[in-house]
């Protein structure tokens, strides 16, 4: 590593900081909820783990990269959202060419942003079902919160998915309250704080054997 690919590094640093100040405009016509780029491409990745852990063939560490690095452009183009996008696409390949010209590894953020466009290989098809389910799970919050319009948006979403497992995700995801992976009404816990009921997994498991499964 030389002086410039250093400088350059540590430039890119700065610029994925952006992310985290960049928002996603579709919320703005959603009329409620907000949310980062850097927001959705973590929880993009994490889901995408999730999906390529049950799906033997995929190579989980690609698809975590593809995730993470499928929308890092933004932090120069901003986030188009749908209407936008009629009349005008981000210039999302020019910046990531102005990256493969100046880091050291910005041919491979080049590429795997490639990748996940084009959607041929296993890794890119489960990068962009993640990225879909984020999108629902994202809209599912503002559906319990009132929001009308996030129902009929949800529905459309869930037809964009292409994959088994991401469907699979998707019809469950569709099925459950976003906050059932902490709140169950009938819990000890949240009336009487007692020590024996503190814990978040006994309630899990006696769910689990209640199903039989």
């Amino acid at each position: 590593m030389n002086d410039k690919e250093l400088e350059e590094t540590i430039h890119f640093i700065y610029e994925i900081g952006n992310l985290r100040k960049t928002p996603r405009s579709g919320f703005w016509l959603l009329g409620t909820g907000e949310q980062t780029v850097a927001e959705h491409l973590y929880r993009t990745a994490m889901i995408v783990y999730a999906l390529a852990h049950f799906t033997p063939k995929a190579n989980k560490e690609r698809c975590i990269f593809i995730a993470l690095s499928h929308d890092i452009a933004e932090g120069r183009t901003s986030d188009l959202n749908y209407v936008h996008q009629r009349y005008g696409r981000l210039a999302e390949m020019t910046a990531f060419e102005d990256l493969a010209q100046t880091l050291p590894f910005g041919p491979e953020l080049r590429d795997a942003f490639l990748e996940e466009q084009k959607r041929e290989t296993l890794e890119a098809k489960l990068v962009k079902d993640a990225d879909i389910l984020e999108w629902m799970a994202s809209l599912r919050d503002e559906e319990f919160k009132g929001n009308s319009k996030a129902k009929e948006w949800i529905i459309i979403a869930q037809k964009r998915l292409k994959t088994p497992i991401g469907k699979k995700f998707g019809k469950r995801l569709m099925a459950t309250n976003p906050d059932a992976w902490w709140f169950n009404k009938s819990d000890k816990w949240f009336v009487g704080r007692n020590e024996k009921d503190r814990s978040m997994v006994k309630k899990v498991k006696k769910g689990r054997r209640a199903r039989g499964k």
